[in-house]
């Protein structure tokens, strides 16, 4: 394996990553995906055109309506600095929407009420049933899949769904940006409504009544017909991550959280522990290819990270023994799910098939219902692409 490992010469992207190729430079087909969505979302002049166009068509699908859009707010940098430009700079009327699935800190909830508060945004926090969300946590894990907060990340998005129908709200701005974040491989992250329903059928013990879990036929049905459109604000106008908490801490006496994702508890674990030691998958390589593709870092810098570990030895072993207790494990039960083979995927039922093989057919459409094309599907182009080279 070593005499085979490889690091991209614009990135750090390696031979770790799932699908990876390199060309007679050593470029990696990630770095080829970065730039091409770079290209396809510019900041600047021609960027700021097109936000300052969605702000337009907010404003006005907001007249006459208590709110013009939602926010999905977790009390990170991204999401509270989201609430600053939308009320502060470009005048929308935002409703913040929270999910709570049990997981939150302390520091992030106290984030997102001093936001709020000050900036005189209305707030709505769902609150998941939290037997049903530890008996799904529990499930992913006994399932052995890399990706166990899927769970969390699929009710968010649900939510976010669901209140923006109920509000006849037809814009949820969403916190992300690719050029901090980079985009994930499927092979790390992906899930589906139709596998969590399989994966909790199988290895769990509750039925889900509060937990939300929208389908991937009523998704399509709440972005086209009811013309609901996340849009990523990130994409367009220029952000500056370190500048953003600086101006948080400032203005909002904002507190950060210690790490990327680290405002949610299990989500930590999940990235800096479950993923690394149990799978070998080390997902700051997506993020600081991302910031050296940005001129955020550089790539020594990012190569030096990387012979860091993504978790604090001094700490790991309290923090896990509070996971085991939140989660309601058995004694040694823990142990043996941490033992179990790990998974993919690929094992359980899923839409992942299905999606595929319609993916060509359906872009002009997903791109009609998602004005940020999902990275999901820059993956299967760039993929196919290198398979008919």
């Amino acid at each position: 394996m070593k005499n085979n490992y490889r690091v991209c010469s614009k990135g750090v992207w390696d031979t770790s990553v799932p699908g990876i190729t390199f060309d007679e430079n050593g470029a990696s087909n990630y770095s080829r995906m970065f730039e091409k969505y770079r290209d396809q979302y510019p900041r600047g002049e021609k960027g700021n055109k097109e936000w300052l166009s969605f702000v337009n068509d907010i404003k006005k699908s907001g007249k006459n309506k208590e709110y013009d859009c939602i926010i999905g707010v977790s009390g990170g940098t991204d999401s509270s600095y989201l609430m600053y430009l939308a009320k502060e700079v470009y005048g929308l009327r935002p409703l913040a929407v929270n999910l709570d699935n049990g997981w939150s800190s302390d520091i992030s909830v106290k984030n997102i009420k001093k936001v709020t508060k000050a900036l005189n945004i209305d707030l709505e926090t769902y609150v998941i049933d939290y037997e049903e969300m530890k008996d799904i946590l529990k499930s992913y894990m006994k399932a052995g899949l890399p990706w166990i907060d899927f769970p969390t990340d699929q009710a968010i998005k649900s939510i976010l769904y669901k209140i923006a129908n109920r509000e006849r709200i037809k814009y949820v701005l969403i916190g992300q940006d690719f050029r901090s974040e980079g985009t994930q491989p499927n092979e790390w992250t992906y899930g589906d409504a139709k596998q969590l329903k399989y994966i909790q059928k199988k290895f769990g013990t509750k039925k889900l009544k509060t937990f939300p879990n929208i389908s991937f036929v009523n998704h399509l049905y709440l972005a086209y017909l009811k013309k609901i459109k996340m849009i990523y604000p990130f994409f367009f106008v220029e952000y500056n991550k370190q500048d953003a908490k600086k101006m948080l801490i400032e203005k909002y006496d904002w507190e950060y959280y210690g790490g990327h994702h680290h405002e949610n508890l299990f989500t930590k674990y999940a990235i800096s522990y479950w993923l690394y030691k149990k799978f070998g998958i080390d997902k700051r390589i997506i993020t600081l290819s991302a910031q050296v593709m940005s001129n955020k870092t550089t790539r020594e810098e990012a190569l030096k990270e990387l012979k860091e570990l993504p978790y604090n030895p001094t700490t790991i072993n309290e923090e896990i023994k509070f996971l085991i207790k939140k989660l309601g494990f058995e004694p040694d039960e823990y142990d043996v799910v941490w033992r179990n083979e790990n998974k993919s995927y690929h094992d359980y039922p899923s839409s992942h098939a299905i999606i595929l093989r319609i993916a060509k057919f359906v872009k002009p459409f997903i791109s009609y219902i998602m004005p940020q094309l999902p990275s999901y599907f820059v993956q299967i182009e760039e993929r196919n692409m290198d398979k008919q080279k």
